[in-house]
């Protein structure tokens, strides 16, 4: 399963039309860009590695038809009081294409603040960059990924806003490959500035437990990963390893016309800028002080491989301590008990005279 990236931004059209109306203008455009564009590839279950429970960085609320609150999370594209709405010509007549999107504020995912995005025509939206072609399997926002083929009517759109306070993706009236007479879809992503996520569907002809995932996988949540380098006992080259270190799987059978869910940003770890507040912070557990990096980590981020390169465990930190150091003569429990009680200060103190 391939989808093509358009690597550039695109110099999008303002919409000053209903989001109905078809605009044409980039066709030609778009069967270039299927020619010479990245390629990534979405991955099977079976090639990550969950390493993490659900519900440590994000809780998350269903709103069915009835509920007051899935009308206030519904983004209204045609209110002009909410900004420019701009639609994607390339997106909105093609199948299986993705396109770089650049945001105007930094979006905080999984405590990683990041300033570009990829929207992709089957109803999600990739939060990582195109540095391998496995990751877009995983760091995922998904309202409903499936095979979506926006080229099949004038009608079909996508479309997105940028206010400065929230990035708002609108699949509208797209239809799945092959099965184009069931009905159109429309359904929306909003990511706020604040880390809060919203996925919002108006139309959802079919149950969303009988979509084929036969040529397309289905899906619908949050995910992030991390790429490391692991040694290979067969060659002298490292085997790089794609760990799936959380997802947000949401109940489909939720996701039917006039429906919503919300997801809160939880505190992180990545957030905490100084070794006090990494280490004695009420927000946030298991995190661990990097003296070298300046970082504050459980371990599972986006920067797994650095972690794992400058040795940032406590651990390992101990065992150099107790290796170098010339003034401190104690077994690696002693002193780990003791390390364990120091103040920032005093521990940096140490690492200084460990690697003098």
């Amino acid at each position: 399963m391939r989808y093509h990236v358009n690597g550039q931004q695109h110099d999008e059209r303002p919409s000053h039309r209903t989001p109905r109306e078809p605009w044409l203008g980039d066709a030609r455009v778009a069967r270039e860009v299927l020619g010479g564009g990245l390629t990534i590839d979405t991955l099977p279950d079976n090639m990550t590695h969950l390493v993490e429970d659900a519900g440590r960085y994000y809780s998350w609320r269903s709103f069915g038809p009835d509920d007051p609150r899935t009308d206030e999370l519904w983004v209204d594209l045609n209110d002009l009081g909410h900004g420019q709405v701009r639609m994607h010509g390339i997106l909105s007549n093609t199948h299986r294409q993705a396109a770089k999107v650049a945001l105007s504020f930094d979006f905080p995912f999984y405590g990683h603040y990041l300033r570009q995005i990829t929207i992709a025509t089957g109803g999600f939206i990739f939060m990582g960059a195109v540095t391998h072609r496995m990751l877009t399997a995983t760091q995922y926002i998904a309202p409903l990924m499936a095979n979506f083929d926006p080229s099949f009517s004038k009608e079909s759109t996508v479309q997105y806003l940028d206010n400065g306070e929230v990035f708002v993706v609108q699949w509208e009236r797209v239809r799945l490959h092959g099965r184009e007479a069931e009905g159109a879809y429309t359904f929306q992503a909003a990511l706020h500035l604040t880390g809060t996520i919203t996925f919002s569907y108006r139309d959802i002809p079919l149950p969303v437990e009988v979509i084929s995932s036969a040529e397309h996988q289905v899906k619908a949540g949050l995910s992030d990963a991390f790429m490391v380098n692991l040694p290979s006992p067969q060659s002298s080259d490292a085997q790089r390893r794609l760990y799936e270190y959380h997802r947000v799987d949401i109940d489909t059978t939720k996701i039917t016309n006039n429906s919503a869910f919300e997801f809160t940003a939880l505190p992180t770890c990545l957030q905490h800028d100084s070794c006090e507040l990494c280490l004695s912070s009420n927000l946030t557990s298991g995190c661990t002080w990097c003296n070298v990096l300046q970082r504050c980590s459980d371990g599972m981020d986006r920067h797994r491989q650095e972690w794992l390169d400058y040795a940032c465990s406590e651990e390992v930190e101990l065992d150099n301590v107790n290796e170098r150091s010339h003034t401190l003569h104690t077994s690696t429990p002693i002193l780990f008990n003791l390390f364990k009680t120091m103040t920032c200060h005093e521990k940096e103190g140490i690492m200084e005279a460990g690697q003098c």
